[in-house]
């Protein structure tokens, strides 16, 4: 019986730890991890051109706290956003799997992780950084879970809705430093918003079927579709060309390449074309932002 005892206790812990770390990995992806380093990535970015001359004085603590409290903030709203959509993304096969809507992180559980991550980061923020990257925080997490996510299911211009508070994480580090919103700030905040709508129509392509079995309206139906989708496409991405022409040559090269996964994409409207883009724009935006960052700081 003792031999048999030492033997089950062993395999018990093993499986509490499995369970445990399962737990911990159902919240993490709660947060969105592979979006929000994106987000940490534009934020930072905007840091650090926002007053190139004046980055030395700045210590690298002030820079921490700025990500630290967008990135809770953005957790927060990611939390939430799965909270709200639970029963849409339950129908979908792309998020079918997902904590909430698989019934493996409760309902009740994810709204309250969700509204103190985002307590957290407005805290940290208005405590750290300074009061204007706080409001745009906030400003930026009511306009994604209370305009953007119902506005889903309404109307196919959620897209250019959600992209207003997509822009916003290069705003929160250019304020951060001290900096105005003076028309540089309002440049990089336009290359972000275009820069979102065909990376979105990518998405939205790739699983039309799934949006539409879960009740979204992120594309319109019928023969208006495939005009909605070239114009959300290339007009953004021709428009990325006017925006970044102060990078010089090396940010033409950028946008002229994702421009033709671009045409690419409405030409064929295959989901591989679609993928492609998709990946395209993943590459895209961190190349473009470490090049205006170089060209802030030699400027």
């Amino acid at each position: 019986m003792a031999a048999e005892s030492l033997a089950v206790a062993p395999a018990g812990a093993i499986r509490g730890e499995r369970v445990h770390s399962a737990v911990w990995l159902d919240y993490w992806a709660l947060t969105k991890p592979e979006v929000n380093l994106l987000i940490v990535i534009t934020t930072a970015a905007a840091f650090c051109m926002a007053r190139p001359r004046a980055f030395a004085s700045l210590p690298l603590s002030h820079l921490l706290y700025t990500l630290a409290g967008t990135l809770l903030v953005a957790s927060g709203a990611a939390t939430l956003n799965q909270w709200m959509e639970r029963p849409f993304d339950a129908r979908m096969r792309r998020t079918a799997r997902r904590p909430v809507a698989s019934g493996r992180v409760p309902p009740a559980q994810a709204l309250v992780f969700g509204v103190l991550l985002s307590l957290a980061g407005i805290c940290e923020l208005l405590l750290t950084v300074g009061s204007l990257p706080t409001f745009l925080a906030l400003g930026t997490l009511a306009s994604y879970l209370f305009l953007y996510t119902p506005l889903k299911r309404v109307s196919p211009l959620c897209t250019l809705i959600g992209a207003v508070p997509g822009a916003i994480p290069p705003l929160i580090g250019w304020t951060a430093t001290g900096a105005p919103l003076d028309g540089d700030a309002w440049r990089l905040w336009a290359i972000l918003f275009l820069w979102q709508l065909p990376h979105f129509m990518a998405i939205a392509w790739m699983y039309r079927d799934d949006y539409e079995r879960a009740g979204y309206f992120v594309l319109p139906r019928g023969v208006k579709r495939n005009r909605f989708v070239t114009l959300q496409t290339l007009l953004p991405l021709m428009g990325l060309i006017l925006a970044t022409v102060h990078f010089g040559a090396a940010a033409l090269f950028l946008d002229l390449a994702f421009l033709c996964f671009g045409v690419r994409f409405v030409f064929r409207a295959s989901a591989a074309s679609a993928r492609q883009l998709l990946l395209a724009s993943i590459v895209y935006l961190p190349a473009l932002l470490a090049l205006g960052v170089v060209f802030r700081f030699l400027g």
